[in-house]
């Protein structure tokens, strides 16, 4: 926005002033025993998240599932796991949320089921619920070819790979037919095509509304369309790579469907998980803008930077890469649409040890990271965890790992020998697996870090003793009680959550600095991303306001404040420590 330009008016809605904190059910408190994290747990911490101030819990699936992908395979989108409790118990979490103002929105799948789901267990035997999934012939015009689980001489429908891995097709002997899975063989995608299907969806997601909650994180929802090569032939032709479903050509109308249908009229919150990499703004707009039907999005252009390609393999990323991607969508949503905030959640490793420094200065980066989670403009979320400073494990065998996206592509590579051994590629998976974020809460220095009296379905980091709860609210410098005071910062200061955004010496090397400014109030923003000092000198024409007629106070920060401190931000310099952040409040002179 140039100086002349007027900001764009304030479109204000509840869900753009909260913070949201993400539970991951399975690892957060266990009250049966039985190493699993349960509903009752939940409700025995709701004292703890009104304590961190936080506005709206986001619920990983809780519903009836035979636990493939950890919940993300739904049997039953209608009642509660037993592992994790009874309807009674949800309804029991809801009313202690409400109680204490803070929202509640669930998890949507609806890319895909369970294969014990009724409606795939019926499609393999009634041809009417047959086109509520994927079903599709095989190839056998592949010389030689002997199928993944099909038949010998017959190939799968088409070429795609799953997301964890082997082909994204299995083979149903009853059927003779095939199913399409993106994901595990146990994950059949629903045929969205089906108006039957998108009937039922909507009515599912009518009655949790019904229920009383306040919205829906919808999984994978970009992947819902299928592209023509495989809803119009059977079988599929090869045409079309598996990228082609990300944005498919119906989603926009499918979406456009649901909201019409289930969403216009609701005060819900609805974030969109957008997979894959590089959408355009125009593409996002469409989802999220005024005419949007989501609120927000989840795009992987951050995580992904240091992807790859396999669970195995990293890639270097610096700050440019990280400030380059952020950048672009506070710029890009800045007039039309709503970023979502996030550095971490169940499917990502731990933040502070992949965009941080987890050992010495863990406090510090912790903290940076969280500054720049609550000052950039969008809605924040917290990873359960991240608000203690909760560090990746150390994985020391694949036997430690749960998750199949790990499991699957690991076990296959070292069956063909693409990999020589778990040692070759220890420390990339401990950088890289989702395990890290599913690691049981830590709450106390106590066995197990307090999150059960029996065996932890995945083990506990053993850092717990010194990284915990009871200790994180004993210490007033600790991680948590930083984030309590960003909360609280949040809740009172309109510029944090409505400011437009301003880049600032877009080209140093390890110190972000950018403005919030919103009316006549101001917030400068300094991000040391580096084990060592850094200066900065804030160039006059970059700035949003004129640096010699304003009033500087220092707003928050992580480090003691220096002598002369404010001084040298009055002359737009600064010299910041290992890790240091600072915000500091400028107002204009009237």
């Amino acid at each position: 926005m140039s100086e002349t330009e007027s900001p764009p008016a304030i479109d204000r809605a509840w869900w753009k002033e909260s913070v949201v904190y993400q539970i991951y059910p399975r690892s957060f408190n266990d009250t049966t025993g039985d190493g699993v994290g349960d509903i009752p747990g939940i409700i025995e911490k709701v004292d703890y998240l009104d304590e961190l101030g936080v506005d709206i819990i986001w619920l990983n699936p809780v519903y009836e599932s035979p636990n493939a992908d950890n919940g993300y395979d739904i049997a039953d989108y209608r009642s509660i796991m037993d592992e994790f409790g009874t309807m009674d118990d949800w309804e029991r979490l809801l009313d202690a949320l409400h109680d204490r103002d803070i929202r509640l929105i669930m998890d949507l799948v609806v890319n895909h089921t369970s294969d014990e789901h009724e409606w795939f267990l019926k499609s393999r035997v009634d041809e009417e619920y047959r086109d509520y999934y994927i079903w599709r012939d095989g190839r056998t015009d592949v010389d030689g070819f002997t199928g993944f689980n099909g038949p010998e001489g017959e190939a799968p429908p088409n070429e795609w790979e799953s997301f964890f891995g082997g082909p994204a097709w299995a083979y149903d002997e009853e059927l003779e037919k095939w199913y399409m899975h993106l994901f595990d063989r146990k994950q059949p995608d629903l045929n969205w095509e089906n108006p039957e299907v998108r009937e039922e969806v909507f009515d599912m997601m009518q009655w949790w509304l019904e229920k009383g909650i306040d919205g829906f994180r919808m999984d994978v929802i970009n992947l819902i369309s299928k592209p023509d090569s495989v809803v119009h032939h059977d079988p599929p032709t090869n045409e079309s790579p598996m990228w082609d479903s990300i944005d498919g050509p119906r989603v926009h109308e499918f979406l456009a469907e649901m909201h019409e249908e289930v969403l216009a009229g609701e005060d819900a919150f609805t974030i969109g998980e957008m997979i894959g990499q590089h959408m355009s703004m125009e593409t996002a707009k469409r989802y999220v803008g005024r005419d949007g039907p989501l609120s927000t999005l989840f795009h992987f252009d951050h995580v992904l930077l240091d992807n790859g390609g396999e669970i195995w393999e990293r890639s270097d990323w610096g700050l440019h890469d990280l400030r380059g991607v952020l950048t672009r969508w506070q710029d890009g949503l800045a007039d039309d649409g709503w970023n979502s905030i996030y550095l971490s959640n169940h499917d990502q490793p731990r933040l502070v040890s992949r965009f941080g420094n987890d050992d010495e200065y863990r406090r510090e980066s912790a903290t940076l990271l969280a500054t720049l989670i609550f000052t950039l403009r969008g809605t924040p979320y917290i990873f359960q965890g991240a608000e203690i400073g909760m560090t990746n494990y150390p994985f020391d065998s694949l036997e430690e790992f749960r998750d199949v996206e790990t499991i699957n592509p690991v076990t296959s590579a070292l069956e063909n020998g693409t990999i020589d051994s778990f040692e070759s590629v220890k420390d990339a998976l401990r950088h890289n697996s989702r395990d890290n974020a599913r690691t049981p809460m830590q709450w106390d220095n106590t066995e197990n870090g307090g999150f059960t009296d029996g065996e932890p379905w995945i083990g506990v980091n053993p850092n717990y003793e010194e990284i915990n709860v009871v200790a994180a609210r004993e210490d007033p410098d600790s991680v948590f009680n930083y984030y309590r005071e960003l909360i609280d910062l949040r809740a009172d200061n309109d510029v944090m959550v409505y400011g437009q955004y301003r880049l600032l010496a877009g080209d140093h090397d390890h110190i972000w600095a950018y403005t919030r400014s919103f009316e006549d109030s101001h917030l400068l923003v300094l991000l040391n991303f580096a084990d060592h000092d850094g200066a900065i000198e804030l160039p006059d024409h970059e700035l949003p306001f004129d640096a010699d007629s304003v009033e500087v106070e220092r707003f928050v920060g992580n480090y003691d404040p220096l002598d002369g401190e404010l001084e040298a931000v009055g002359h737009r310099y600064a010299e910041l420590r290992p890790w240091e952040a600072r915000v500091y409040a400028i107002e204009e002179s009237q």
